[in-house]
């Protein structure tokens, strides 16, 4: 068995408690980040089930707001598509429930714009001659940020076409 380290200071559930408040208070958290922080802390189940029921009913703790507004942040300022948002959700333990909620944020119009800006600026970037080969980095940067196939591809051709009016 190891030797106790003793740099791991046992802090009390109050303390704990008082620093998962400023966590996330901070800024909106996850069930799964607190729950994982709180294990960090070498907190006992009993005592991160407490300081969940409280930081839950307290309201410091809400997925359904945390999820709205990291789909927000992640749509307004990454420019990710939905498909990542939804996956990123996902692997923080966000219900199917709230993940619908949260892309409701946002709005359809701002989502073609951003496909739009975000095609075209790529596209103008990609010094690729071969037509097919421009597409092809243009559509793997598009899909690795999440956005759909059907719009990335249709986009595509819109850009395509522009460039190549004869094609």
């Amino acid at each position: 068995m190891p030797f106790p380290n003793p740099s791991h200071k046992h802090i009390s559930v109050q303390e704990a408690l008082r620093k998962m408040e400023h966590y996330c208070a901070y800024q909106d958290r996850c069930h799964k980040e607190v729950v994982d922080k709180l294990k960090g802390m070498r907190m006992i189940p009993q005592a991160i089930d407490t300081i969940m029921a409280h930081l839950i009913q307290e309201n410091y703790l809400n997925e359904e707001r945390f999820a709205k507004s990291f789909a927000r942040g992640k749509f307004n300022i990454k420019k990710w598509g939905k498909n990542r948002i939804v996956n990123e959700l996902k692997t923080r333990q966000i219900s199917r429930f709230n993940i619908k909620s949260a892309l409701k944020e946002i709005d359809e119009e701002d989502y073609r714009v951003a496909l739009d800006e975000l095609a075209k600026k790529r596209w103008e970037q990609v010094q690729e001659p071969n037509i097919q080969k421009k597409k092809k980095k243009t559509a793997d940067y598009l899909l690795y940020r999440g956005w759909e196939s059907h719009l990335v591809y249709e986009k595509l051709m819109e850009l395509v076409h522009r460039d190549n009016p004869g094609i």
